[in-house]
């Protein structure tokens, strides 16, 4: 199959990008994922149909679990404290680990719970409802923290460090650095060979609870004279000479109470039986790691928009202007309805995804960077209206939804920024039809650099080969005289009422596949550099997939009641969500595709180019600048840190 590296006219280091990605995610797995689907515009009706159900012995045992949080959270967490004093207790810390949230996930062989990505998810949605800083540092410590030793390590590695991991020792995962942010594989942190050891030099940032943390997961590339070491994972600990935790946090907007260290390794010497799987893999074992990472994010985001969802409604309910409760508004019931809708997907999106990592599902990297992407935004819409209905109020530190407000913004960013999330939607959802057409196109079009003669004789040897031409007619006719395939049909739906909305599933996926067929001829090679086309088609698939994942929800849900739920209002108020989401879904995915043929992207490039150059002329001094610019170190402005909360870190002579 033709490679999207082998396209014709790509920049060098586009054509570099493309390599190390595909280096980096390995090769396609066999059978296609749902949304790879999707880009072809076929359903993959039996993941949707029937949705997934947790192991019943499971879901009783998360339950417990649950009650016992439950009662922890309501009378004894601190969330206002935590908050405000900007930093988790360890008292707290302690409790997580007593009750055994803090080592869910580990095997009970080790003192964990044994239990899997589902309940882990469940747990993370509940405490996501009191306290977006202890949620964040729950999913960093299981998702990416300790993670990799679970995935990754020996069994002697497992035996040494899990038990601590499950018990007492909160883990940090070290990716991230001042140059380094999505940009994963640029890390600058390195290492060199010494017999049996690494010396690992480098620094590392936001490093969540490193500063509480008994061990690193630290990614670090090899140093090599021919500049080709490949990145390996390697863990350390806070005590091994060399480790400098220079800064245990920084005071931010939200999430408060976690802390996020700066760390620096001054030639720390590791041991090979340090080394995490397999040498010059520690990239896509990072990769693998903030899967997960991506999952519990988006649970904790659910569990704050649904505590604002309830907190709003009843404000709304209760709180009268003009003789009036505000619910009687229809502005108002707008807002009430899209916070309902957007809880109601977002629960569905993420617990397919949980279902697709207990079940161990070969390709599910666009699934976990949609469900990021979706849970994200849309949790971030439910508070932005649930403060909105509150008003003034909403505003006030004491009525909390401010706090989740604060919360919530940061997970536009983290585990992936949004943007990053499209590309990567769009890249690779629709790589393997990419590189399809790209064959075709190779074999029965003219390239600009080949000289007629062999243009003809390439073209007819190929016109009468039945495996070509079978794909490249439908294609053509598809591309050239917008003729789409015949539809298919679902057939797994449960409740007849549903049925015109399986209808209209199919009839969305296969827009979906047109109109990406359109743009790759259209933009051809120029499409890698044109992002908003990109993010359009990528927002098409992502609400396409939360229709589909929100159609399966509620045909499950609506088969349990079995007819029988007029009277319960929890059901009614779900099902009306569920079947508004999917308007909502649909007009999304229509007003997407008006935006391709009908836009403002013109004025909005030459617009930005005039900001950017008219900002070229202000001088540095007056901005904060990147601490590591490549083009602006140290011309920026020194940001002040008057009134700012200071957390020290530690120097290496307090370390040893």
């Amino acid at each position: 199959m033709a490679s999207l590296k082998d396209l014709k006219g790509i920049s060098a280091l586009d054509r570099k990008m493309i390599e190390e990605a595909e280096e980096w995610l390995g090769a396609e797995p066999d059978a296609m994922g749902p949304v790879k689907n999707f880009f072809w515009g076929r359903v993959k009706e039996d993941f949707y149909f029937p949705y997934p159900q947790q192991d019943p012995r499971e879901s009783a045992e998360c339950d417990q679990l649950l009650a016992k949080l439950d009662e922890y959270l309501r009378n004894e967490h601190p969330s206002v404290q935590i908050d405000q004093e900007q930093e988790i207790p360890r008292w707290v810390v302690d409790r997580l680990f007593e009750m055994g949230v803090l080592g869910m996930t580990i095997p009970k062989e080790f003192g964990g719970l044994s239990m899997g990505i589902t309940s882990y998810n469940r747990v993370l949605e509940r405490i996501g409802m009191y306290c977006g800083s202890t949620a964040v540092m729950v999913s960093a410590h299981q998702s990416i923290g300790c993670k990799a030793v679970m995935l990754f390590g020996t069994e002697e590695q497992k035996k040494k460090w899990l038990p601590h991991l499950a018990k007492d020792w909160l883990s940090a995962f070290c990716l991230s650095e001042p140059n380094v942010g999505c940009d994963a594989g640029g890390q600058e942190t390195y290492f060199v060979r010494d017999g049996e050891y690494f010396i690992v030099t480098g620094e590392k940032k936001w490093a969540t609870s490193g500063a509480l943390s008994g061990l690193f997961t630290v990614m670090c590339r090899e140093k090599r004279e021919d500049g080709k070491g490949k990145i390996s994972a390697l863990v350390l600990h806070p005590d091994m000479e060399g480790v400098e935790i220079f800064q245990k946090n920084r005071s931010k907007c939200g999430i408060r109470g976690t802390w996020q260290a700066r760390i620096r390794f001054h030639g720390v010497r590791v041991h090979k039986s340090h080394l995490l799987g397999q040498d010059g893999r520690g990239l896509q074992m990072a990769l693998s790691c903030l899967n997960y990472g991506r999952c519990t994010l988006s649970a904790g985001m659910l569990g704050g928009a649904r505590r604002v969802r309830d907190q709003a409604t009843k404000w709304a309910k209760t709180r009268f202007q003009f003789g009036a409760p505000l619910a009687d508004k229809e502005l108002v019931k707008i807002r009430i309805a899209h916070m309902a809708a957007l809880d109601y997907a977002m629960d569905a999106v993420l617990y397919m995804t949980t279902a697709m990592m207990d079940r161990k599902d070969e390709d599910h990297q666009v699934e976990t960077a949609m469900c990021k992407l979706f849970c994200s935004e849309m949790g971030w819409r439910v508070v932005n209206d649930g403060l909105q209905i509150m008003g003034g109020e909403g505003y006030m530190t004491e009525n909390e939804v401010e706090r989740v407000f604060r919360d919530s913004r940061i997970n536009l960013i983290v585990e992936g920024a949004n943007e990053v999330m499209q590309s990567y939607i769009f890249g690779y959802g629709g790589k393997q039809l990419a590189e399809m057409m790209m064959g075709i196109k190779d074999s029965l079009l003219k390239d600009s650099d080949e000289g007629l003669g062999a243009y003809l004789a390439k073209a007819i040897k190929n016109s009468v080969r039945m495996d070509i031409m079978k794909r490249a007619v439908p294609i053509g006719m598809e591309v050239y005289l917008g003729m789409r395939p015949a539809m298919g049909r679902i057939t797994r739906i449960k409740n007849a009422e549903l049925a015109e909305r399986g209808e209209r599933l199919v009839a969305l996926a296969r827009e979906l596949s047109h109109h990406f067929k359109v743009m790759s001829k259209k933009w051809d090679v120029k499409i890698l550099d044109r992002q908003a086309v990109q993010a359009r088609i990528a927002d098409m698939a992502t609400y396409l997939h939360a229709y589909a994942c929100t159609l399966g929800k509620l045909d499950g849900d609506m088969t349990a009641h079995g007819g029988n739920g007029a009277n319960d209002l929890e059901f009614q108020r779900d099902k009306a969500a569920a079947i508004h989401f999917m308007d909502i879904a649909e007009h999304e995915i229509h007003n997407r595709i008006r935006d391709l043929y009908e836009n403002s992207d013109e004025s909005m490039l030459a617009c930005a180019d005039a900001v950017i150059r008219h900002n070229d002329t202000l001088p540095n001094r007056d901005f904060v600048i990147p601490e590591k610019s490549p083009t602006a170190k140290g011309t920026g402005r020194k940001v002040s840190q008057e009134g700012i909360k200071q957390f020290a870190g530690n120097t290496l002579q307090e370390t040893r």
